[in-house]
């Protein structure tokens, strides 16, 4: 697991920011003190430095001098608004320093987190375990990252929605989240939707998960083949809201109790 070292005063955004980024990261605080917090750097070893600039003055340049000094490999993220970021603002001509404007969301900071560290924002979010809602759960794989988006903004409302863009990061996501149900892409590279239903079945504590098809090929020797396989249903992409939760609750409603 990536460790994140947040810098700043620790105000209400700086702990809303932490919690959230507790779910994908090992994230250690600390304050603004110049010695303390680089101290933590060598101590920690952190792949990325969040730093938030409310309250930081241009007295306090040292502790971005210190950084790209003696530690340049390690990129440094900043949250202020450009009134704060100004004061700093020769910092920010090189690679290492780049400033996140407030206001801003969880999301843009978890979003540039990863770009800065070249990891995928998908797959991290797809690891990570849904917490309980009382929702029923629904896994949706597909090679098309549009194709997740749209499915999880359908979903998502009335599901615990996780995605997963193959058919093994598929099997790794229902050991760690175990579905309810799972929207599968009949057409995939590598591992299409017949191998990876056929390796749900293979394990006792997956079979009986209810699979939805996804398809999108619409001729009737494909539907046939499909149909072989005794899913619980099929659609035809792109998918219409409607039947896709009609689909869903049907096939839920049939699943056998565990």
């Amino acid at each position: 697991m990536h460790t994140i070292l947040m810098i700043g005063k620790m105000n209400e955004l700086m702990k809303d920011i932490s919690q959230f980024l507790r779910q994908y990261f090992s994230v250690q605080l600390c304050t603004e003190n110049v010695q303390n917090a680089l101290g933590m750097v060598k101590v920690v070893e952190p792949q990325l430095v969040l730093v938030s600039l409310v309250g930081l003055y241009d007295v306090d340049a040292v502790l971005f001098s210190r950084m790209e000094k003696e530690f340049p490999k390690i990129p440094v993220l900043t949250i202020g608004t450009e009134r704060e970021r100004a004061l700093f603002k020769v910092f920010y001509e090189g690679e290492q320093f780049e400033n996140l404007t407030r206001p801003l969301d969880n999301s843009a900071v978890l979003a540039a987190i990863c770009r800065r560290l070249g990891i995928s924002e998908q797959a991290l979010r797809a690891n990570v375990p849904v917490k309980e809602d009382g929702r029923k759960k629904v896994l949706v794989v597909d090679d098309n990252a549009a194709a997740l988006r749209s499915i999880k903004g359908m979903l998502e409302e009335k599901y615990q929605v996780t995605l997963a863009n193959s058919g093994m990061k598929a099997m790794a996501s229902i050991g760690k989240n175990h579905p309810d149900l799972i929207l599968l892409d009949y057409e995939m590279p590598v591992c299409d939707g017949r191998q990876t239903l056929e390796m749900i079945r293979a394990e006792e504590d997956f079979e009986h998960i209810p699979v939805i098809f996804l398809t999108g090929v619409n001729d009737r020797a494909h539907i046939e083949a499909v149909l072989k396989l005794r899913p619980a249903g099929y659609l035809l992409k792109p998918a219409v809201p409607e039947k896709l939760i009609a689909a869903i609750e049907k096939a839920l409603c049939s699943a056998p109790a565990e």
